[in-house]
């Protein structure tokens, strides 16, 4: 009897997951840059919501700082200059600002750099994801900024509590059909909340990633549920996602990434999980053993693992971390700790981890980015 109840405690244990887990992590000793970045006299960091790096040790910030405007073309209003995106080289020295006047910078979300050294940009006010190549210059641009914004817009906590809303399988490939919030794609039924539209017609995205062969795959993120799928060219393939906590679904869908085989990492923060599908939805596993994660990142390499950061709060000065975990979900360590000073984060919003034990942290309510040293190797 003692016995099977003991087997009984350890598996509540197991199914809680989330504290139990935190508290059992391997905790990984750091040291810590606070200030790697050398500014220029007139130009200082706002919220930094994207860090990523280039093949040649380039960093590239996007953050939320800058001098907004209003200019009035026609009848439209078009508002610009609220975010900056900023390079600097290997030793953190500043280059030069990219994408200066462009009206799609608005409210910086996330920066991500593919294998190609392109810049793509992420802006939740703008509603759009924007490609420069490595010169500087304008390639691509997904969705449009919306005719309208509400302001102020809604917070961007997670709903407390999301009931699961099974997709109605649609006749003639489940592809389903207009109606309600629009569109959805794989595994999603006409008007299901936060299915989104067919195609590139994003509200407030969040994260952008690539697999192999180059197709682009968009989180989006707060005001859809939704992760799109499109050809290296631009073109729409398909969406998946609802708002929900199912199997497929999500409660603000935060961060993407993309290992070598084409697994496609989704950080599912209201959820507190990562879901992961292959290339096109299809769900394969989940791991609930990283509290609620706001920044994700897959190294490159053979050997390939996942950085994840927690924000266990709304401000981010009560609980925080970053776990480190292989592909299949084992967590191989922890480290940091919520508050301001280095070693600290407050509301980590981007992680480039090009090198592995070598990290380049965004912080939001911190305004900085710290260069992360980790003093353990696999």
């Amino acid at each position: 009897m003692k016995r099977s109840f003991s087997v009984l405690i350890a598996i509540a244990l197991v199914v809680t997951t989330g504290s139990f887990f935190a508290q059992q992590a391997p905790a990984i000793q750091f040291d810590s840059n606070p200030m790697p970045l050398t500014m220029p006299d007139t130009i200082h960091l706002g919220e930094v919501a994207g860090i990523a790096t280039n093949s040649r040790g380039d960093i590239y910030v996007y953050t939320r700082t800058g001098n907004p405007t209003i200019t009035i073309g026609t009848s439209r209003a078009v508002a610009h200059g609220g975010s900056r995106l900023l390079q600097f080289d290997r030793s953190g020295k500043f280059v030069r600002e990219i994408g200066q006047g462009a009206y799609g910078l608005l409210q910086a979300q996330q920066v991500r750099v593919d294998p190609q050294d392109n810049v793509w940009i992420v802006d939740q006010m703008s509603t759009q994801v924007i490609k420069f190549d490595p010169n500087g210059r304008v390639q691509m641009i997904l969705s449009r900024k919306p005719e309208a914004i509400n302001v102020p817009t809604a917070r961007l906590d997670p709903l407390p509590v999301v009931p699961v809303i099974q997709p109605v399988p649609q006749a003639g490939g489940g592809r389903g059909g207009r109606g309600g919030d629009g569109e959805g794609g794989a595994g999603a039924a006409p008007g299901l909340t936060g299915a989104g539209q067919t195609g590139e017609s994003f509200s407030r995205p969040t994260d952008v990633a690539w697999d192999g062969a180059g197709n682009i795959y968009v989180t989006d993120g707060y005001g859809n549920s939704r992760v799109a799928k499109y050809d290296k060219n631009g073109k729409w393939i398909r969406n998946w996602g609802s708002r929900g906590s199912g199997q497929g679904q999500f409660n603000i869908v935060h961060g993407i990434a993309i290992d070598g085989q084409g697994m496609v990492y989704v950080a599912d923060e209201g959820n507190k999980r990562i879901q992961v599908f292959d290339g096109d939805g299809s769900f394969k596993t989940q791991f609930t053993n990283v509290g609620t994660p706001t920044a994700i990142c897959i190294t490159r390499g053979p050997q390939q693992v996942l950085y994840v950061a927690h924000t266990g709060d709304p401000d981010g000065m009560e609980d925080a971390a970053i776990y480190k975990l292989d592909l299949q979900g084992k967590i191989l360590g922890k480290f940091g700790t919520a508050g301001k000073l280095p070693k600290e984060f407050g509301l980590v919003n981007s992680i480039d981890c090009r090198n592995e034990n070598e990290l380049l942290v965004g912080e939001l309510s911190n305004w900085r980015v710290q260069k992360l040293t980790l003093r353990t190797s696999r």
